[in-house]
């Protein structure tokens, strides 16, 4: 759902309650989900700058904005939820994020993705392997 909304942010370039009200009525039939997807979408909108420096830091030789609009925010939610989100360990922010770039990004991505979001990990924790204890980005 998070993904699905923000990159509808992304082709519209809006973002507002109500657009994503609109989504939702229109698109989500598991109304359970949506908190968790809101919270992300949140996240991601109200972090952005950060979140994108945080993948170009990361990427070699890839601006965010060269990305197809599908796998910049793939990244982009696994970047949000490493850097600002204690709740799941980092190895399962990674493997999620692989596994969404497998059915929904371009073929290229998974490997990428793995490398990219490594190196984010790395770039918030100094390389730590707490599993998941990180703290947010300031």
């Amino acid at each position: 759902m998070a993904l699905q909304y923000l990159y509808q942010v992304d082709m519209t370039g809006s973002h507002t309650e109500q657009a994503m009200q609109d989504f939702f009525a229109h698109f989500v039939e598991d109304v359970e989900l949506v908190p968790y997807a809101k919270d992300i979408i949140a996240g991601v909108c109200d972090h952005l700058v950060e979140i994108d420096e945080l993948i170009e830091k990361a990427s070699t030789n890839w601006s965010v904005s060269r990305m197809s609009a599908t796998d910049r925010n793939i990244l982009r939610i696994a970047a949000y939820e490493l850097a600002f989100r204690d709740d799941v360990p980092y190895k399962v922010v990674i493997n999620e994020a692989i596994e969404i770039a497998k059915r929904y990004g371009s073929p290229k991505l998974p490997s990428f993705a793995n490398g990219v979001l490594d190196r984010v990990w790395n770039l918030i924790s100094g390389g730590r392997d707490d599993g998941g204890d990180q703290e947010g980005l300031t």
